[in-house]
């Protein structure tokens, strides 16, 4: 074995393992000789060790000293979780890590800037922070850095935050003056090798992708129950598995916290998790599901990635999550002890979402994992980071500051506008040959010393909940504007509170316990929703009578059986159907996704309704458009495919849109709304009008 003695000792005498896994062996070689990689595996499959381990050897080996890895993960709770693990690895051979991000304290903060570690674990906004700190020095600070390890890098690469990271990670690499080796650690994706290529970015080392076969293992246990309402799933919840621990997924804080007020009405020990639930909240929840046996947890999607809440022992999944990756995350979350395999139960509460459900995994059963693609056009972060660079450097070169990303793509010629409008409108002062911070830089982002500038995701308005001085969590202002008659009561942690006091200008409402029930639960959610193309396909193979290969309850046979038969008129295996109701309606069922419909809207032009909000599974046409005129006129679409249109709304919502020409923001968001290959294929289709 080519691991440092000293850790292979302890490897085989603390941790009493006779060998590695196949991951964390495949991967000491090519991470002793300085390689990028990916290291794929299922959740629990020692990723993080297949990195550190190796990391470890080359620190002693090399004699590396100061600040030499950075390990970035895409939550605080996860890196919470990380860091006794990596604390006892780094002890054995003297190395020391420290942890930071937000909540970290100022004075523990101080003194990691005094005293650095050899390895950090942060976030990529708290980097950002760093950098751009007038505290720290950042060319003594990250001058020593050798490597840096994204745990979840599928998660950071499908949205903003990967491009933000990776930005991140090029003016790291300029300021230490020497390539940085990255390590991505993921679970199962479709696309590996394109996403090791995105993570490289300038990266010339040599790269591979690892991830060696798995061992045979039992088939999971996956069923199918269709329950109808949240209190009928609180019920089977509380009937099935007692004794055991079972993790609840659901796609929505409302809905976690609705179910959770039902769980506990049933007299069921449960918890609850999500990102509107204070830290404390949130970690005593966690703790407590860890040391507790016969209990329930119920959670968004805080909890699929791989932070560590005990043994557990189900995985139940409340209608269907986002794609079929997450739903590989939930369910290896389970069969982790020896001679137990992975389990999953879904239960539908809706017949469409018993459709949505089945799709899913019919999709799953056929080996489908959705590739992870990084958002196209992302000019905004471009602004984002000439402006964090103009902050962190005070003065950067007018014809030099694209240096600093090392020939990445995104700043390339395409970046010329977007930094002429920085400097045009404000947002850069020009002294010659150097610009600096503007006032309209100030003016948008420069409160609280730029804290806007270093997180690419908009969080909404929210108002934080007291009882007493405690935090319990935040909650959305529209509960405390509503009219209401009677007490003003709001559910959080699955608990009901009557309103006392709002105080509107610090944006907190303090509350008291109310016994009644009644309270109500209200988020507003950001970002592209709907289905993707292959979800709705699947829904559509499955009203055409195919079955997911899972355990189904009688509830979801009578379930299915009913939505095929109300569904009759809207599919047909050779191609889209056009069907006009006897009102009028006229609707065409292109089983093309959210976003794939929004770009056949769009090329429609006045075919279409305008006026129609575009759902994931059909359009509506013009309602006195004829069959003549329809096949006259659809040849033609397929050549003039059109972008989305976007609103102004959306544009504002756009995290530093105020820093972007306006057509580079509507640019940017129609590209992102586009899926053009799906709305020729649709269009590509044999389609039948179908009066009712």
């Amino acid at each position: 074995m080519r691991l440092h003695p000293t850790l292979h000792h302890h490897i085989v005498n603390a941790l009493g393992w006779p060998e590695l896994r196949p991951l964390q062996a495949a991967a000491v070689g090519p991470v002793l000789d300085g390689e990028d990689a990916l290291l794929l595996a299922p959740t629990a499959g020692g990723k993080t060790e297949a990195a550190v381990f190796p990391l470890l050897s080359l620190m002693e080996a090399d004699g590396w000293s100061g600040l030499s890895v950075i390990y970035v993960c895409p939550l605080k709770a996860l890196l919470n979780n990380l860091l006794p693990r990596l604390e006892t690895y780094g002890g054995w051979l003297g190395r020391r890590v420290a942890l930071w991000h937000g909540d970290v304290t100022a004075a523990r903060r101080q003194a990691i800037l005094r005293n650095p570690p050899d390895i950090l674990l942060t976030t990529p906004e708290s980097l950002e922070s760093m950098m751009v700190s007038t505290k720290v020095d950042h060319r003594m600070w990250f001058g020593d850095l050798r490597a840096i390890v994204v745990d979840e890098v599928h998660a950071f690469a499908g949205d903003d935050r990967g491009w933000h990271l990776l930005c991140v990670l090029e003016r790291l690499t300029h300021l230490c003056g020497r390539p940085i080796q990255r390590l991505g650690l993921s679970a199962t994706v479709g696309n590996p090798p394109e996403l090791l290529a995105w993570l490289q970015g300038s990266s010339k080392r040599p790269a591979r992708v690892i991830a060696p076969e798995a061992g045979p293992a039992p088939a999971p246990d996956v069923g199918l129950d269709y329950v109808g309402s949240v209190p009928n799933a609180a019920r089977v919840i509380a009937a099935l598995h007692r004794g055991e621990k079972r993790l609840v997924f659901c796609d929505s804080r409302s809905l976690v916290e609705q179910l959770g007020a039902s769980l506990r009405e049933l007299g069921v020990t449960v918890f609850l998790s999500h990102a509107s639930l204070s830290m404390d909240e949130r970690r005593r929840a966690e703790q407590a599901f860890t040391e507790a046996r016969d209990c329930v947890i119920v959670s968004t999607s805080t909890l699929e990635l791989g932070i560590d809440v005990g043994d557990l022992d189900r995985v139940i999944q409340v209608n269907a999550p986002s794609s079929v990756a997450s739903f590989l995350q939930r369910l290896g979350r389970t069969g982790r002890r020896s001679g137990t395999r992975r389990n999953c139960l879904f239960l539908a509460l809706t017949h469409d979402d018993l459709l949505t459900c089945a799709g899913l995994l019919l999709l799953w059963s056929r080996g489908y994992v959705e590739p992870i693609v990084a958002p196209p056009s992302p000019q905004h972060i471009v602004a984002q980071q000439i402006l964090a660079l103009a902050l962190q450097e005070h003065r950067i070169g007018s014809r030099l500051w694209q240096e600093w990303w090392n020939g990445l793509g995104l700043f390339g010629p395409s970046a010329l506008p977007v930094a002429e409008h920085l400097v045009a409108e404000g947002f850069l002062e020009s002294d010659g040959p150097l610009w600096f911070i503007g006032p309209e830089a100030e003016k948008h982002f420069g409160r609280r010393h730029f804290m806007g500038l270093t997180a690419v995701f908009t969080a909404a308005p929210e108002f934080a909940v007291l009882h007493g001085r405690q935090e319990l969590g935040k909650t959305d202002p529209s509960l405390l504007t509503a009219s209401v008659d009677g007490p003003r009561l709001i559910l959080l942690g699955g608990r009901t509170w009557r309103v006392t006091w709002v105080d509107w200008k610090r944006r907190r409402c303090f509350v008291e316990p109310y016994d009644g029930g009644g309270g109500r639960a209200r988020w507003v959610s950001s970002g592209i929703g709907g289905v993707s193309f292959a979800v709705a396909r699947a829904m559509r193979d499955v009203l055409l009578g195919e079955d997911p290969p899972v355990s189904l309850s009688q509830r979801a046979v009578g379930g299915l059986a009913a939505v095929r038969k109300d569904n009759l008129e809207i599919v047909h295996p050779g191609g889209t159907v056009i069907v006009r109701a006897p009102s009028g309606d006229l609707r065409w069922w292109t089983w093309a996704g959210y976003r794939g419909n929004t770009t056949l809207k769009a090329t429609l032009g006045s075919l279409a309704d305008e006026s129609q909000r575009v759902d994931d599974l059909y359009l509506r046409l013009r309602g006195d458009l004829t069959a003549a005129e329809w096949r006259s006129a659809a040849p033609a679409l397929r050549d003039r495919l059109c972008l989305p249109e976007v609103d102004d709304k959306a544009v504002d919502g756009l995290k530093f849109s105020a820093a972007l020409p306006r057509r580079l923001a509507v640019a940017t968001l129609s590209t992102r709304l586009a899926a053009l290959d799906t709305a020729a294929t649709v269009l590509d289709e044999p389609q039948r009008f179908t009066i009712l």
